[in-house]
This record gives C-alpha cells, sequence and structure tokens, in this order.
C-alpha cells in the first residue's frame, strides 16, 4: 500500500485539494454573506430599542399645548443616551424646532409619504432613522443619529470568527476527503502510473514476471477492472512481442542463409546490386587475369571411384581452391566438371591482379600434391593464365550466374587446354605483369586454336617473399 505521504506529492492530490479545499470555501462564503446582512440587521434593530421609548411615548402622546414642551424635555433626556449622537425635530409643515448633537442627514422632506425612513453611512460609522408624522400620529417629524461604530466591530469580528471557522471546516472536510480518496482513488491510480513504467521497463528487458501493483488490487470497481484490463494488456502485449520477436530471428536467420547463398553465388559488390533491383548488371574491365585449372587424369579416376567418394574427393581439392580464392582476394567465377575458373581484378579493381593469380597457381599445385598424397592417387594440375579486357555481368533468369566474356577468358582456357600436366602456361601479356617478381621460363611459339601461333611462358616461382595476400 503507497504511503499517505505520497497523496501529497502527486499532482492530482494536489489538483483535488485545492478544488475541494476552494469548494467548500465558496459554498461557506455564499452562506456566510446573507448571515452577514443578517447579523447587521440584528445590531441595528439593537440601536432602534434604544430610541424605541422616546418614539412610543411620542406614538402614544395627546396633542395638547403643552406636547411640546413635554417633547423637548423628554429629547433631551434621552439625549443622554451613549448610543445617540444627534437628534432633530421639525413639524409637520417642515418647520425646524431643535437639533442637538449631530444633525442626521435624513430631512424632513424625505419623511414626507413615508413612515419611516432609514439611512446607514459605514463611512461615518452613523444610523439616522427618520418617523414621519404620519407614522407617529402626531404633527412632529422625529429624526434620530445613531453612533454604529460599535456595530461595525462587532460585525468586524463576527466576520473573522465565521472566516476561521469556515477554514477549519473547510481543511478538515479536505482532509477527510483526501484520505478516503487517497485509499479509494489516488492510490490505486499512483500505483497503476508506477505499473505501466514497470510494464515498459520490463518490456524493454524482455521479463515477463513483474510484481505489479494492481496485482494486489481486488476491488469490484471500475478501478479494478481497470487494473484487471491493465494486467491483461501487459500480457498479451508480451506475447505478441515475444511472437514478433521470433518471426523477426526467424525472418533474419531466412535473409541472413539467403545473403550467404547469395554472396556464394555471386561476388559482394555484385550481390548488392541484386538486392537494390539493379536488373542489367554488365560491366567492362580493362585488364583482369584470368585462370583456368584442370585435373589430369580425374576422368579416369571416375571410372573407378565410387560416386560419393569420387564426389567427396572432389569437394575436398575444389574447397582448397576456395580457401586460397577468399586468401589471395580473388573471384570464383564457376566449376566445370573438374576444371575450376578464377579471376582477379574484379569486380573490385586490383593493381596486383596478375600476381594474386600467379601465387594462387603455386599453391594449387601444393594442394593438389598432397591431395593426391592423401588419396594415393596420380593426380595433377594442368593450369593456364592469360590477362586481358573483359565484359563482366549476370545472366539467366533460373540459376542465373555471374560470368565472363571476351577473348581474354577463350585465350586463358586455351593456355589450359594447350598446357602441360604439372605446368603453369601463362601469355605473354601475362609474362610482362609478372617478369619483375616470378621466374618465367620461354616455351617459345604453339599453335593455338582460333589464334595461330603465340608466345607463352611457363610460371615457375617467386623471386622474393615481397608478395603477400591483401
Amino acid at each position: 500500500m503507497l504511503q499517505v505521504a505520497t497523496f501529497w506529492q502527486a499532482k492530482l492530490s494536489r489538483k483535488i485539494v485545492l478544488w475541494i479545499f476552494a469548494s467548500i470555501l465558496a459554498i461557506e462564503t455564499a452562506i456566510f454573506i446573507p448571515s452577514y446582512f443578517r447579523r447587521q440587521r440584528e445590531l441595528l434593530s439593537q440601536l432602534e430599542e434604544v430610541t424605541a421609548i422616546l418614539v412610543n411615548w411620542l406614538a402614544n402622546a395627546q396633542t395638547t399645548a403643552n406636547l411640546e414642551p413635554m417633547l423637548l424635555a423628554k429629547v433631551e433626556s434621552n439625549f443622554q443616551k451613549t448610543a445617540i449622537s444627534g437628534i432633530a425635530i421639525y413639524r409637520k409643515n417642515g418647520e425646524q424646532i431643535q437639533i442637538l448633537g449631530e444633525k442626521p442627514e435624513i430631512s424632513w422632506q424625505e419623511l414626507q409619504g413615508e413612515q419611516i425612513v432609514r439611512q446607514l453611512h459605514w463611512y461615518e460609522q452613523r444610523y439616522d432613522i427618520g418617523w414621519s408624522h404620519n407614522y407617529l400620529g402626531v404633527d412632529y417629524n422625529l429624526i434620530i443619529r445613531h453612533d454604529a461604530s460599535d456595530i461595525e466591530r462587532a460585525l468586524i469580528f463576527y466576520t473573522i470568527r465565521i472566516a476561521i471557522l469556515v477554514i477549519l471546516i473547510s481543511v478538515f472536510v479536505t482532509l477527510v476527503m483526501m484520505v478516503v480518496l487517497g485509499v479509494t482513488a489516488i492510490a490505486p491510480i499512483l500505483g497503476l502510473r508506477n505499473d505501466l513504467q514497470a510494464a515498459a521497463s520490463a518490456l524493454n528487458k524482455q521479463r515477463q514476471q513483474v510484481n505489479f501493483y494492481s496485482s494486489s488490487m481486488r476491488s469490484n470497481d471500475e478501478l479494478g477492472e481497470v487494473m484487471a484490463a491493465f494486467q491483461e494488456m501487459f500480457d498479451r502485449i508480451y506475447t505478441e512481442i515475444e511472437q514478433r520477436k521470433a518471426v523477426e530471428n526467424s525472418l533474419r536467420e531466412e535473409q541472413e542463409k539467403s545473403e550467404r547463398l547469395l554472396l556464394n553465388i555471386f561476388p559482394e559488390p555484385i550481390a548488392e546490386r541484386l538486392k537494390q533491383g539493379q536488373q542489367t548488371i554488365a560491366d567492362e574491365f580493362t585488364e583482369v587475369t584470368i585462370l583456368f585449372a584442370d585435373i589430369v587424369g580425374f576422368t579416369e579416376l571416375s571410372t573407378r571411384v565410387p560416386p560419393e567418394k569420387l564426389v567427396m574427393m572432389l569437394n575436398d581439392i575444389f574447397s582448397r581452391f576456395d580457401r586460397l580464392t577468399e586468401k589471395w582476394g580473388l573471384e570464383k567465377i564457376k566449376t566445370i566438371g573438374d576444371a575450376y575458373m578464377v579471376v582477379g581484378g574484379l569486380p573490385t579493381h586490383s593493381d596486383q591482379h596478375a600476381q594474386a593469380v600467379a601465387e594462387m597457381a603455386l599453391a594449387m599445385q601444393q594442394e593438389m600434391q598432397q591431395f593426391a598424397s592423401k588419396y594415393q592417387e596420380a593426380c595433377q594440375l594442368r593450369i593456364g593464365i592469360n590477362t586481358g579486357p573483359v565484359v563482366a555481368g549476370v545472366i539467366g533468369m533460373k540459376k542465373f550466374i555471374y560470368d565472363l566474356w571476351g577473348d581474354t577468358v577463350n585465350v586463358a582456357s586455351r593456355m589450359e587446354s594447350h598446357g602441360v600436366a604439372g605446368g603453369i602456361q601463362v601469355t605473354a601479356s601475362t609474362y610482362e605483369c609478372l617478369r619483375e617478381d616470378y621466374h618465367l621460363e620461354k616455351r617459345g611459339k604453339i599453335a593455338v586454336k582460333g589464334k595461330g601461333e603465340m608466345v607463352t611462358y611457363w610460371l615457375l616461382l617467386r623471386k622474393s617473399d615481397r608478395i603477400s595476400p591483401p
């Protein structure tokens, strides 16, 4: 259960306190205003009682010749009363008979046609009352001015007492209402707010088990229904998030598989262009180096080795070649039976494409020797290399591949097919790229199908260790 002190810290609690307190003050003020004027009338009535004896005497007096001397004597005796500060007597025709003390502000003309006229002057703290000759039943008008200063002080004290009482009542009622609302409404609302914060944190940290305040609420009212709905909503959201994450993880895994498969088929830059929706991919490269390798004796081997072992052996040697391709930053184009094709200098340009292919060729010979020793088979590689311009692109709609075209490709293939087992035959263009870093032996002129006679060279070994993988 939330502490009561927390109620006062909540913005909602403070608003409720202010509204309740202001409402009670407004109600009490509305009740106080008529009470104030009623009290004022009571106090003024008490002042009138001071002069009631004189008024009653005059109203009951008989009109005689000696009434006026008697009236003057009576007025002078009543003037000694402390609440009377002035008396004025007029005949009914307006003739002034006598004025004692302060002159009242009510004139005899104001009494014409009236029974009694009253005037309260707060700024002078005076209360004037005039009785006409019609009310008194004699030929005189009587106006008396009362000292109302005591009434003003009495009303001030009365107002202060009522104000203190109103504030005490307002504070008490506000406190009671806040305790009731705090327990029945504010505490559950604050608890729900904390639950929402805890739910956000739990969803962010992927935690389903949370000790919500709302779990302990069992009230059979609207707030209880809200708490139950919140718990149900959290469980549903958590479940949906978990399901969504499972779907996202599955999609991510499938996407990664697709990307890995795509990268196994195409160079990474080409794969990116395909993913971006590029329809036609065709690039021209002014100089690349192409290698063709063929396993000599593999055809004879396939006639006496079971198919499963044959595929396993071919996968072994080609996997070794694939690792060399990655090591030297080359691109494997394809395998055709027991032939292997790789290129250097595309799709990303490299100034050392010929050197990288040469290193690949020398390493392939070493791998082939280890392979032959492992399986006790007399297998050798025949390798051909050529350097020149090509066009590269993606062709086909189904099972499409990244391939190369041009005379450079054809000549590289001829270098392999016109070579010898265990040898690496290169063209004059490749020789020019490699002669500074490698030992090459001139083979001389050979007849190449479709090209006539060509001067070729044998790649033997590297001159120094200054060639390193990219």
